[in-house]
């Protein structure tokens, strides 16, 4: 299944890059609460949509960065198959592009990988308006530096992305939700150890109350799992809304997301919901305490403020110095003009 190539409307954004910046990506724009408020002129991509190329023997589709999320799933649905990093949608203009550059996956991470190793290719555009190539539609090993990985979370710092080659899976044959009163340490414990044996998970997410396990895989293992592990079943929907953050549990002034080992300690997150089998935290309050990212450091993760705003826009984990001066040379070799999205997501980047 393939669409034109689009040359227009990359041409037509590359005579805008090529008239400066500072430019502020966006593509349906339902992510503009995510990074730090950028300054500058839109340059909007939600035009530059379409599918370029998917053909469901080869398990890859190729789409413009402006296509909506909803409409490739819906696609791929009628061909039983399916985004396996299942990213969060934030409303029927969330596009494709979008999803990439902030690079969040849904509940099946910790069981399927992360939206990065989904991506196999990507074209993206250089302040003189030229048309870069990153990658191919080709899942394999290769030698060298993966550059377009670097997509994922970029929040379009490294330039805007064209489009975008992603690795698809087919749907499971089957699948089941079971709910489970239990306190969130405990089970915790009880899901890390259910994730060391060959059981069809792919979810696991407590919401401060109860825990929720989603199982998908053949029908027969599927019945299995579910008879030994008990519990009771809930709507399968009720996925949708830890998925796309539409759960009570997300709504709070301050958001924060913090990542930590999902089997060590969790000193001060014990309370918290969680997803990603303990691995993903979220943490809400009603004013911002720029000290959890100190407690995150400590316990050997990172912390996002989601939602929130700090006094100098802060949002991300502050970088050592080393990790922060490579940022800046990959912005350099890419955006030496510091024209695309500049400070999205640390100052001076």
């Amino acid at each position: 299944m393939r669409t034109s190539p689009g040359s227009d409307l990359t041409e037509s954004l590359a005579e805008r890059v090529r008239a400066g910046g500072p430019l502020r990506l966006e593509g349906g724009g339902t992510r503009a609460f995510y990074g730090r408020p950028v300054e500058g002129e839109l340059l909007s991509l939600a035009g530059h949509r379409g599918v370029v190329d998917y053909d469901p023997s080869d398990l890859v589709i190729t789409a413009r960065a402006g296509t909506p999320v909803s409409e490739i799933e819906a696609l791929l649905a009628g061909e039983n198959q399916m985004l396996a990093f299942e990213p969060p949608v934030f409303g029927p203009a969330g596009t494709l592009g979008g999803a990439v550059a902030t690079g969040l996956s849904g509940p099946r991470r910790p069981f399927v990988g992360p939206l990065r190793d989904y991506v196999l290719g990507a074209r993206i555009m250089n302040p003189q308006g030229e048309v870069l190539r990153f990658g191919g539609t080709v899942f394999k090993n290769v030698a060298g530096f993966d550059a377009f990985r670097l997509m994922a979370g970029s929040l379009g710092c490294f330039g805007p992305i064209l489009d975008i080659s992603l690795r698809v899976t087919p749907r499971p044959r089957a699948e089941l939700a079971l709910v489970f009163e239990m306190a969130g340490e405990a089970a915790r414990t009880w899901v890390t150890g259910l994730m060391g044996r060959p059981l069809p998970l792919s979810g696991a997410f407590h919401d401060g109350h109860r825990l929720h396990l989603r199982l998908s895989g053949g029908e027969a293992g599927v019945a299995a799992t579910r008879a030994e592990l008990g519990g009771e079943e809930e709507p399968l929907e009720t996925w949708d809304a830890f998925r796309h953050m539409t759960h009570p549990v997300f709504e709070a002034p301050v958001l924060w997301r913090v990542s930590l080992p999902p089997t060590g300690p969790a000193e001060g997150f014990e309370a918290t919901a969680w997803d990603w089998a303990g691995g993903q935290r979220w943490l809400t309050a009603d004013t911002v305490d720029p000290g959890v990212w100190a407690r995150a450091a400590q316990l050997g993760g990172h912390a996002t403020l989601y939602r929130g705003q700090t006094p100098n826009g802060e949002v991300f984990q502050p970088l050592a110095p080393g990790a922060f001066n490579l940022h800046r040379r990959v912005k350099a070799a890419l955006d030496p003009a510091g024209i695309f999205n500049p400070g999205r997501m640390y100052e001076g980047l």
